[in-house]
């Protein structure tokens, strides 16, 4: 079974610590371990139920066992405002081919079963309130996942998810943008645990031939602010890519690259791509 369930003793502030007791955030812990070996973390993004539910799962397992340190599993959503062309009609096909909200926590389990990576739910809010946010926090956690990003969520709109994430220990991964104040940076540092999410670019995603040099401005920024774990997304695709942003932030991150090699090559393509990007994360010293 997966060694990455979060513990949840205590209350929690600022990445998880507090003057009584520590939470464990695995996401912060492998990030950190990889950051110590000179590297960085590799993070990919794939969505359940794409192209069907068992092919997900199996498509989530071969990130791991080729060089993907950190999972994030997309749940498909009617109205994905963020996601670009290559996500959207990924999760239109399985939202087509029957996702139901459930199926999200059947393949967090059964990839946490399989793998030690840990793995991060994606989710725009609304399921997660419609599904209810205690209870919703409650399932993740007994599948073994380790937290939710929520990108249309802002940590000032999010207190009941705090509330349930200081509860169960789950990692809670909010948004920073270049066109984000200097006290929306700080709240999403404050607010976050695992890694702050350092949009790259304005707009929505998918691989781009560049990655925006804004990327390292907001990462400096970041840190100027205090932030210990910055993790970059939006438009990385090639080893290069994920080169030059592990040479100044905490990882990278892939999305929509892995989608299109499923999409076009099934799981064994996602499996050859996730090689390829892991290359890119070593000998970075």
């Amino acid at each position: 079974m997966s060694t990455t369930s979060p513990s949840h003793e205590g209350n929690t502030s600022r990445h998880g610590t507090s003057t009584a007791s520590v939470t464990h955030s695995a996401v912060e812990a492998t990030i950190a371990r990889r950051r110590a070996a000179g590297s960085g973390a590799l993070i990919g993004y794939l969505p359940v139920g794409f192209p069907s539910l068992t092919e997900s799962i199996d498509a989530a397992v071969a990130l791991a066992a080729n060089g993907v340190d950190v999972i994030e599993l997309g749940l498909p959503y009617s109205d994905p405002v963020m996601d670009g062309p290559v996500i959207q009609a990924a999760t239109q096909k399985a939202l087509a081919g029957g996702f139901k909200l459930h199926h999200g926590f059947e393949a967090v389990k059964a990839i946490t079963a399989q793998v030690d990576a840990p793995v991060l739910v994606m989710t725009y809010w609304n399921p997660v309130l419609q599904y209810g946010v205690d209870r919703f926090a409650d399932d993740l956690l007994a599948a073994g996942g380790a937290g939710l990003i929520t990108p249309d969520l802002i940590p000032d709109e999010a207190d009941a998810w705090l509330a349930a994430s200081e509860r169960t220990g789950l990692d809670r991964v909010f948004l920073a943008a270049p066109s984000s104040s200097d006290a929306r940076l700080l709240q999403a540092i404050e607010a976050s645990r695992g890694f702050v999410y350092a949009v790259s670019t304005m707009g929505t995603t998918g691989a781009r031939s560049d990655v925006d040099s804004a990327a390292r401005v907001l990462v400096d920024r970041l840190r100027a602010a205090g932030s210990t774990s910055a993790c970059v997304g939006l438009g990385i695709s090639t080893p290069a890519q994920v080169r030059e942003i592990l040479a100044y932030a905490d990882g990278a991150i892939v999305g929509s690259a892995l989608v299109k090699a499923l999409t076009d090559g099934g799981v064994a393509a996602v499996g050859v791509l996730a090689a390829e990007l892991a290359a890119g994360t070593r000998d970075l010293r």
